[in-house]
């Protein structure tokens, strides 16, 4: 073969290589499930009564207005000295129920309080928060049912929203925190380790279109090493930072073309080798996704080397350069 006629060499990133590895910058999988939590979590807060007003009357004696006495006074109350009883409904001031069981001044054991948006927590009380297992129903249909403690969800629980976007996991303080598993009405889908709330760790992102990401994740970015794979058969194995093919990787087509080499924010960038599926093969410089400096290209057994300016042979180095303008 001619090395001269085969020198097929620019060799340019396609649109859908670009758009397809910039779709992971589109992360939308807590987001929707943080808002609504924290929407649940600031109007509970705020819901929240002093317990001493929840207390019945009737069932305070001398010792419980002493202890009520020390309540307001902060001073802190051993609740555990008292037996657990069941009581009657009680209202809030600001008009969420109570019904179930208590310990002294503390909503303690099981029970059930509904706000009077129509949230309701149905579950396992301990010194007046809610701890151990139980279920709360947001005012718009959302739902987590989970583990507690120190009203807060810490453990394993699910958050099931009523678009039916659904995360199940673990969680650290109200937020995701270890490994969870979060699933979109879109089909997209997300299982790996979280941490504050934000994919951080191992993971695995399934997009719509069967497009899927598995490797490192750092603040809800792809950074480290992973493997990029799209339905079309394309696939990246190698480095990323900030959701970028970044680093050292390997690029492969489904027709056997096959590039190895350094990548700079997602374009092939310093010192790479580019094979072709017929076996040509360039091995040098690139800038920006283009041959750009020193480099060797090969057709069978006939090697040469020349210089390449933004994806073009410029000259060999057996012949005399010819003068270009940069």
């Amino acid at each position: 073969m001619d090395i001269e006629k085969a020198e097929y060499v620019v060799v340019v990133a396609t649109s859908s290589q670009k758009s397809a590895s910039k779709a992971i910058v589109k992360n939308k999988m807590a987001t929707t499930i943080q808002k609504y939590w924290r929407g649940y979590y600031v109007r509970k807060k705020l819901t929240y009564q002093k317990i001493i007003e929840s207390i019945p009357q009737k069932t305070m004696n001398t010792h419980d207005v002493d202890q009520q006495q020390q309540f307001e006074s902060g001073i802190t109350i051993n609740q555990d000295e008292f037996e657990r009883e069941t009581r009657p409904p009680y209202k809030f001031k600001g008009g969420a129920v109570y019904t179930g069981e208590w310990k002294g001044q503390a909503r303690d054991g099981a029970g059930i309080q509904v706000w009077s948006d129509g949230a309701k927590y149905e579950g396992e009380w301990k010194h007046n928060k809610a701890q151990g297992k139980g279920k709360f129903t947001h005012s718009n249909g959302d739902t987590y049912d989970g583990e507690w403690e120190n009203d807060m969800a810490n453990g394993y629980g699910t958050y099931q929203h009523i678009g039916g976007a659904k995360y199940e996991g673990q969680w650290f303080n109200d937020k995701q925190h270890g490994y969870g598993h979060e699933v979109w009405p879109d089909g997209s889908s997300y299982q790996g380790f979280f941490q504050n709330s934000v994919k951080h760790g191992k993971g695995k992102y399934i997009w719509p279109s069967g497009q899927y990401f598995e490797g490192d994740w750092v603040n809800n970015k792809l950074s480290g090493q992973g493997v990029l794979v799209w339905p079309d058969g394309r696939k990246y194995e190698g480095e990323f930072q900030n959701n970028n093919m970044h680093g050292k990787g390997t690029y492969t087509w489904p027709d056997g073309r096959k590039y190895y080499g350094q990548y700079f924010n997602d374009q092939k960038h310093g010192y790479g080798i580019y094979e072709w599926s017929d076996g040509r093969r360039y091995e040098g410089e690139w800038e920006d996704g283009k041959q750009h400096g020193k480099g060797l290209y090969v057709v069978g057994e006939l090697e040469r080397t020349g210089e390449w300016l933004n994806g073009k042979r410029i000259r060999w180095d057996d012949e005399k350069r010819t003068d270009y303008k940069k």
